[in-house]
């Protein structure tokens, strides 16, 4: 074996059961990476600088294939389901030990890497990867140590990747050939089977929610910036599609992060050290520091299509997929805090991206309303961007990220009131969605400009003494007027020309959030359940 970069650790392989690899190349830089990546045929350079690499046919995330290990250790915490899938430790056993005998002799790529930027509560995980664009991606996402700290740096958690390793469902129990399995007992997640590099973000993201809220930590799947003047903090909840990156690079704020966050008892600080954007039909005139970002060498781009011989980028074409992404470094984006570290929010906006076309583009939520949409975290998938989806179609994910919850939902609702009463944190509903009608009818999207005049509305407290009227359905308190928004938009069924589908539409998807939140009932006092829709 023989051990590349002046930056390996003394804490070896062999502590995680590699006792006969191939060259491990310990924590290379990007340009090294670059060097390999393209050497190894893993990727190509555009020429704007960036590395493009394409994923095959994982081109998102594979929920189906994610389990949690069954273990003494963490069963009596875990929220078992669909979302946390068990394993049995046996089961595991064997199909760790089967990766671990595929990578024997294998040339490897390791990257030490610290999650979470509040020194605190940070916690240091090594990446040990087949591939070399897997190492810059997680390069670019994840916080730097220094260089003196490197040798001595033992892992807190290690995560194996090994894409082009198989699994075998019949001996292996698992569902396909694909596998992404966490033993929070052992500190380890294996992946397999997939070249899709989210999946090592997200698993992370996975182990922070169970580690972070057992401390008393909130963690949370948003983004974050705070006022140039008075460092005001305010939080973006939403899931993929409603505007929680574009929105919060805001260039007349300061960026702490865009995706990943913990809210501990002296405020908020990012888990993460990049960005990891979607970036189909990027527009340089609408979010210019996105696509400068996107355009730089040191970001990885995945599935974006380029021209192969000029090596231009093609951001509007969804020839591999509509998930099309960018991972680069935060520093990327000008201005941002690289602590990565803020106090506590004096706002906090839930987005969603109303497909329907029904919610207000903008309204203030009460204490219990704030834990009712905290819960629900809706938005919507429009008709033509998934397969078998040709309407409008609802999308509830719990806490605005329930595909990553590890413990209980009513864990992370509680932890988050308790966090408003307490810093007194002002809650807003922004739909970056559709308006006048459902996105498959006469609806438009609202626009971003009046998007972000909205969202800097709430924060500069331009809101706070308007009117508002209150919606008869959803029950949400509404402005009439908001500077520098048309004030017929406000609210919503006066942009529909047929008041009556306006109607039935609100309606039927009061409904959906009413029969959703059941589930809920039980965690919740009645004022939070009375707080919803009227259904």
């Amino acid at each position: 074996m023989s051990e590349i970069g002046p930056r390996e650790s003394r804490y070896g392989l062999a502590e995680a059961g590699i006792v006969y690899p191939g060259p491990v190349l310990w924590n290379l830089t990007t340009a090294q990476l670059y060097e390999a990546a393209v050497q190894r045929s893993e990727g190509l350079v555009a020429n704007a600088g960036p590395l493009v690499v394409e994923t095959g046919k994982h081109t998102g995330r594979s929920p189906n294939d994610k389990f949690v290990v069954r273990e003494p250790s963490s069963a009596d915490k875990v929220a078992w389901g669909k979302t946390n899938v068990p394993i049995d430790e046996a089961m595991f056993d064997r199909l760790h030990s089967r990766v671990l005998a595929y990578l024997q002799a294998k040339e490897l790529f390791v990257q030490d890497l610290y999650v979470g930027a509040d020194p605190n509560h940070r916690m240091t995980v090594r990446f040990i990867n087949e591939k070399a664009w897997h190492d810059l991606f997680v390069r670019s996402l994840f916080l730097r140590p220094e260089a003196h700290e490197l040798q001595d740096c033992v892992p807190d958690f290690t995560v194996i990747h090994a894409p082009d390793f198989h699994a075998n469902p019949a001996i292996d129990g698992t569902r396909s050939d694909c596998f992404i399995i966490v033993h929070l007992g052992k500190r380890l997640i294996v992946i397999g089977g997939t070249n899709y590099a989210g999946e090592q973000k997200k698993s992370i993201f996975s182990v922070m929610n169970y580690i972070l809220p057992l401390k008393g930590i909130l963690s949370m799947h948003c983004s974050c910036n705070y006022s140039r003047e008075g460092g005001d903090v305010a939080l973006f909840f939403g899931l993929s599609g409603t505007g929680k990156t574009t929105l919060s690079a805001d260039p007349e704020r300061i960026l702490v992060g865009d995706d990943e966050h913990g809210w501990s008892d002296e405020g908020v600080f990012n888990i993460e050290g990049g960005c990891y954007a979607k970036v189909i039909r990027l527009s340089q005139e609408a979010e210019p520091q996105i696509w400068e970002a996107t355009h730089r060498f040191g970001t990885v781009l995945e599935n974006v299509v380029m021209d192969p011989v000029e090596r231009e980028l093609e951001l509007d074409s969804e020839a591999l997929t509509e998930n099309t992404r960018a991972a680069y470094p935060a520093k990327y984006i000008p201005g941002c805090d690289l602590t990565g570290m803020a106090g506590h929010p004096k706002d906090i906006v839930f987005l969603t991206a109303d497909a329907f076309g029904v919610l207000p583009p903008v309204a203030r939520l009460s204490p219990d309303q704030a834990m009712y949409h905290f819960l629900t975290g809706y938005t919507a998938r429009v008709a033509g961007t998934e397969a078998g989806v040709t309407e409008p179609a609802p999308t509830f994910s719990t806490c605005f990220g329930g595909p990553f919850m590890t413990l209980h939902p009513g864990v992370y609702a509680k932890l988050l009131g308790e966090k408003i009463e307490r810093h007194g944190a002002k809650v807003w509903l922004i739909n970056t969605g559709w308006s006048g009608g459902p996105a498959t009818g006469e609806g438009q999207r609202v626009k971003i400009a009046y998007t972000r005049a909205m969202v800097r509305a709430a924060l500069n407290g331009e809101l706070d003494n308007v009117e508002y009227q209150r919606h008869p359905v959803f029950n949400l308190d509404m402005p009439t007027s908001c500077p520098g928004v048309p004030a017929e938009i406000l609210d919503p069924r006066q942009t529909w020309a047929d008041k009556a589908a306006y109607d039935a539409a609100a309606a039927n998807l009061a409904g959906m959030f009413v029969e959703n939140f059941r589930q809920y009932h039980d965690q919740v006092s009645q004022d939070v359940i009375d707080s919803g829709p009227v259904g």
